[in-house]
């Protein structure tokens, strides 16, 4: 996804998961910065303080998450030498990225196990047509660059997408599904015994599809070992980036089966019942994530609904409950306002910061950002 230059919530839209990378404040490489209070809003200074950049290096950098410790990182990052996102882990006190997927394919969607001894990862670096990917992702690099535009922040439905286990340094590395089309999006139940994620449920390898517009991804869940796969969502459109509650009661996702191309918030009981939108705008709603510890959830959002106006993408929280198994949520508190893109929001396992990709560096190109994190009360 693009956070800079979204001006409609198109297909591009649905195939990215914001692009990554890092290198961390420790070292303060060049081109990272710490924001000052000042540059943050009245609002954002309800919630956040101590706001810096924690990314740097690669040509596009986010979809960050935390070790179970909080002292590491994982995000997907497209490195200056490769057209395609690989997985990178970095220790939050050195600062210093290290590759773990294998250097070749698309790849996304990376994730620590809770025990943080093994990472989850989704990669297309089997594809058996990977030269001619790899040829034509370099030539798109290169009009890029010689047409001196910023790359645009896109993921594709590669059909050749497996997700894969390893081990921390990327060693040991498995395969966890083994199906013809989109397979990605996937993360670990606080547990560590199921994985959530998504699969392209109606690919059909005699009719090959385009990394561009896949049949039907539907939020699937299995062991973590790869074993008795079962779908939850069956509606028409895409259902996306699952993450289970900490509980392990509930799936909170995003879908555009209501309105073509414009993302809404949805949960769904593990046991695949229960379904219910939470949000219904004009607009996108997407990157919903879990506060470890209390009843809320956040996520990005942008309104649409004027065809004339450029959407900005800010963050934006929520309350929850469940009633007699009914789950809903109060209305939305909008948390960032910064005129660019804040999206892709995630908790540290304590709830006491918050990491999201932003615009907010000098270039206007995403980078990854850490603040400390403060939870509404009663006054805000």
């Amino acid at each position: 996804m693009q956070p800079d230059s979204i001006s409609k919530p198109a297909k591009r839209l649905l195939r990215s998961r914001i692009g990554p990378l890092l290198a961390l404040c420790a070292a303060m490489p060049v081109g990272v910065r710490t924001i000052s209070a000042q540059e943050l809003s009245a609002l954002e200074q309800k919630f956040l303080t101590n706001l810096r950049q924690v990314s740097s290096g690669h040509l596009k950098a986010g979809e960050g998450y935390f070790s179970p410790d909080g002292k590491s990182i994982i995000y997907q990052a497209v490195p200056v030498d490769y057209p395609f996102y690989q997985i990178f882990t970095q220790s939050l006190d050195r600062g210093k990225p290290q590759r773990v997927s294998t250097g070749r394919g698309r790849t996304t969607c990376s994730y620590f196990s809770p025990d943080g001894k093994r990472i989850l990862f989704a990669s297309s670096h089997l594809d058996p047509r990977l030269e001619q990917t790899e040829q034509e992702g370099r030539r798109l690099a290169d009009e890029l660059k010689k047409s001196g535009k910023r790359p645009r922040y896109q993921w594709d439905f590669d059909p050749y997408m497996e997700i894969f286990e390893a081990d921390r340094d990327g060693g040991n590395l498995r395969q966890i599904t083994r199906s013809y089309g989109y397979d990605a999006e996937g993360a670990y139940s606080r547990d560590g015994r199921l994985i959530a994620f998504c699969r392209d449920s109606e690919a059909d390898e005699s009719k090959p599809l385009s990394a561009e517009k896949p049949a039907n991804p539907d939020i699937y869940l299995m062991n973590a070992d790869g074993s008795d796969v079962r779908r939850l969502t069956s509606a028409p459109g895409y259902d996306g980036g699952p993450f289970i509650s900490p509980d392990g009661r509930w799936i909170v996702f995003r879908s555009d089966r209501k309105q073509a191309e414009y993302l809404q918030i949805y949960v769904i009981g593990t046991d695949g019942k229960n379904e219910t939108a939470l949000t219904e705008t004009q607009g996108v709603n997407w990157g919903p994530y879990w506060h470890p510890s209390a009843p809320w959830l956040i996520w990005s959002g942008a309104d649409h609904s004027d065809p004339n106006a450029r959407p900005n993408y800010d963050l934006w929280l929520a309350r929850y409950k469940v009633t007699d198994g009914k789950f809903s949520i109060d209305a939305p508190r909008r948390i960032t306002d910064f005129a660019g893109g804040d999206v892709l929001p995630v908790f540290s396992p304590d709830g006491r910061q918050l990491m999201w990709t932003s615009t907010r560096t000098d270039d206007r190109n995403s980078q990854l950002f850490i603040a400390d994190f403060h939870l509404p009360d009663a006054s805000n």
